[in-house]
């Protein structure tokens, strides 16, 4: 299953380069768009349950590297505000 890696850009200008264990992430991201953090972590969070089932259903096992993904997303966008702009720089 390839691994894919997407580049998030936060508010304060950092950069994040996160993990997704399935290429199914790139449903719920493209390179260039812009959401508000509220829209961003609700996508984050189906994107990659979405990339765990699919590690579930080749291996039998959901992909706890996702998960933790997700936690890291979780964390980071607390200290923004619901409505700041966080942006996909790159996917690959």
């Amino acid at each position: 299953m390839p691994a894919v890696y997407f580049l998030v850009r936060w508010p304060d200008q950092t950069t994040t380069n996160c993990y997704s264990p399935s290429t199914v992430i790139h449903t719920y991201f493209k390179p260039g768009e812009k959401y508000k953090k509220i829209d961003f972590v609700s996508q984050a969070r189906s994107g990659l349950h979405a990339a765990s089932e699919k590690v579930r259903a080749k291996f039998g096992f959901a992909c706890s590297s996702a998960m933790d993904q997700l936690h890291t997303i979780e964390s980071l966008s607390e200290k923004f505000a619901d409505d700041s702009v966080i942006e996909i720089i790159a996917i690959d």
